[in-house]
């Protein structure tokens, strides 16, 4: 198969019709074998119920509807596993990004030989200061922690290589960061194309002003894993010695001092090297350990899905 565009949505019921027959009209004469798989993340409105009466109709559609809202990047994570196209292209639901980028996208991947091809969204048409602003800063926070060139990272229409997205895990809140988990893979060919991008034009975005902070806590976790992820005790396991090295210093400085120089003086108990001495020991040994553990964790743990999906629809 040559193309799936995966669609994560959640309560988009509105805008599914229209997307749908406008995904299809496009690619219907382009000479592709391609699928269009909706994920639908938990919806409370009637989204589930469009999907079905569309999929009555079409053989290139699949569906999977997840038993809760488990957020976006479980819903990509689903789609991508179920994707059968050489090329995977994501998209949102919501009407904003245009599905005459599709093609565009699709012939730049191939074309230029990329990894991915993200969209950037250069004009964009939502609120100034409480997304404009907050995220041209977490795009300069993610340039400057990644060391990859993307105007955009969170833009929802991106093209992929099918032998990106099946080798990369994503956790929860992570879709931001695919460009950044696919480098660290060593899918390192990534460029950008600007896209058109349009005023929402039913209901009303999913995401407050609190998606930016979970953004910037996610990429302080995504840069600590990058480094020390696959060894956590060069982490834990160093600042624990070097703690560790502290706490037995001032013993041993405690020990000679009462025993050669100071014989009658107070009580060890008493001095506050005691206690910086004990609190050290404690600390470092606790960093040890986790460092230990999670080396443990590391290379005992199974993969499995973070999501369950209650009803699917598959490609006839």
């Amino acid at each position: 198969m040559d193309l799936s565009v995966v669609i994560p949505l959640y309560n988009e019921s509105e805008s599914i019709d229209e997307l749908n027959t406008s995904i299809n009209n496009i690619l219907n004469n382009s000479g592709l074998d391609y699928e269009l798989i909706y994920v639908d993340d938990g919806s409370v409105d009637s989204s589930w119920e469009k999907i079905k009466d569309i999929c009555k109709n079409q053989n290139k559609l699949s569906a999977y509807r997840f038993l809760k809202n488990y957020g976006k990047s479980m819903a990509l994570s689903a789609g991508f596993k179920k994707s059968k196209g050489e090329i995977v292209i994501t998209m949102d639901a919501d009407l904003q990004d245009d599905p005459n980028e599709i093609l565009a996208l699709y012939k730049m991947i191939n074309e230029d030989d990329k990894h991915i091809v993200s969209g950037w969204k250069k004009k964009r048409y939502d609120s100034i200061i409480f997304k404009n602003i907050p995220s041209k800063l977490f795009n300069w926070a993610a340039r400057k922690a990644s060391g990859i060139k993307l105007n955009d990272f969170n833009c929802g229409i991106k093209a992929y290589k099918s032998s990106v997205i099946k080798q990369i895990e994503l956790t929860d809140g992570m879709h931001r960061y695919i460009p950044v988990l696919a480098k660290n893979a060593g899918f390192n060919r990534i460029s950008e194309k600007i896209v058109q991008h349009h005023p929402r034009k039913y209901g009303k975005t999913k995401y407050g002003a609190d998606r930016f902070i979970k953004g910037f806590l996610d990429l302080l976790t995504l840069s600590f894993v990058q480094r020390f992820g696959k060894r956590p005790m060069h982490f834990f396991g160093l600042f624990g010695t070097i703690i560790l090295l502290v706490g037995f210093i001032f013993s041993i400085y405690l020990g000679i001092d009462k025993l050669f120089i100071n014989t009658s003086g107070r009580l060890i108990t008493e001095r506050p090297e005691f206690f910086i001495s004990l609190a050290a020991m404690i600390i470092g040994l606790q960093f040890f350990l986790a460092g230990f553990l999670g080396e443990i964790i590391l290379r005992t743990r199974k993969r499995k899905d973070n999501y369950i999906i209650k009803e699917e629809i598959k490609r006839s």
